[in-house]
């Protein structure tokens, strides 16, 4: 009886769980969760995970899958490996503080500086952030290289990408570097982005429960909509929300991500 019982419940509990057969994104976002999410490795071919010790390092499978190809990528090129910020925790859902997107494992956080000398656990875990632009004079400094342009260029050329977010002055540094390159439009001007830049994917096909962002509009954006970003000088992030984000999320979530 007991183990007729035990089977009951099991069944009973997997009915109420999504599908986790193969990996999902559910909901939007910035209100949602993962599940059958990967870590991606501490360190691999061109790339650093920085920050390890915040366990924010899950995404989908084709996000991870992304990170590690653009590792190679940047290998082939000879360039810097890059440093790789914020993706996900395990099962998504809304950080304890910070971003409000980065929910469903499609996001990721690309830091614009390069490596630093030693990379060990202890170094990557308290490397700084380098700014990129300078604000009272609203420029861009020095350490803003070909080799950041390269790694811009590489991360956006993959299709999957739907939209990564810059500053306004790299997105026209950008426009400058490279014309009319179609995966320009992928550029998202966007203030609080100067140290680093925010990819993210589109939804996974056939992935039902996943909520995709609007497309972009037509063209590179290096036009009016740029000239409109670049002319507005005062937006900059504050030192965010004084609570934190806690947005409504979809029901298959709300059983398995803590609010």
């Amino acid at each position: 009886m007991s183990k007729w019982l035990g089977i009951v419940g099991f069944t009973l509990l997997t009915s109420l769980m999504p599908s986790v057969a193969s990996a999902q994104a559910v909901g939007g976002y910035a209100a949602g969760c993962q599940f059958d999410a990967q870590a991606l490795p501490e360190n691999g071919p061109g790339f650093h995970v920085i920050r390890a010790s915040r366990a924010r390092f899950y995404g989908q499978p084709t996000l991870i899958n992304y990170l590690q190809s653009l590792g190679h990528k940047l290998e082939q090129a000879q360039l810097p490996p890059m440093l790789v910020a914020d993706i996900a925790m395990e099962r998504g859902g809304p950080f304890a503080y910070g971003h409000r997107s980065h929910q469903t494992g499609l996001d990721a956080d690309i830091w614009l500086r390069t490596p630093p000398k030693q990379t060990s656990p202890r170094q990557l875990e308290k490397v700084a952030a380098v700014d990129m632009v300078d604000h009272s004079l609203y420029i861009l400094t020095p350490q803003f290289k070909d080799q950041q342009r390269q790694l811009i260029s590489l991360a956006a050329q993959d299709p999957r990408v739907s939209r990564i977010f810059v500053h306004p002055l790299i997105k026209q540094a950008m426009c400058k570097a490279y014309g009319d390159a179609a995966w320009l439009n992928r550029l998202r001007p966007w203030f609080g982005h100067s140290s680093h830049f925010h990819v993210r994917l589109h939804c996974p096909p056939g992935d039902t429960h996943c909520e995709p962002q609007a497309q972009a509009a037509p063209g590179t954006g290096c036009g009016s909509e740029l000239a409109s970003w670049i002319n507005d000088k005062s937006g900059t992030l504050s030192g965010g929300a004084s609570k934190p984000y806690r947005p409504t999320l979809p029901q298959q979530c709300q059983r398995w991500v803590k609010q």
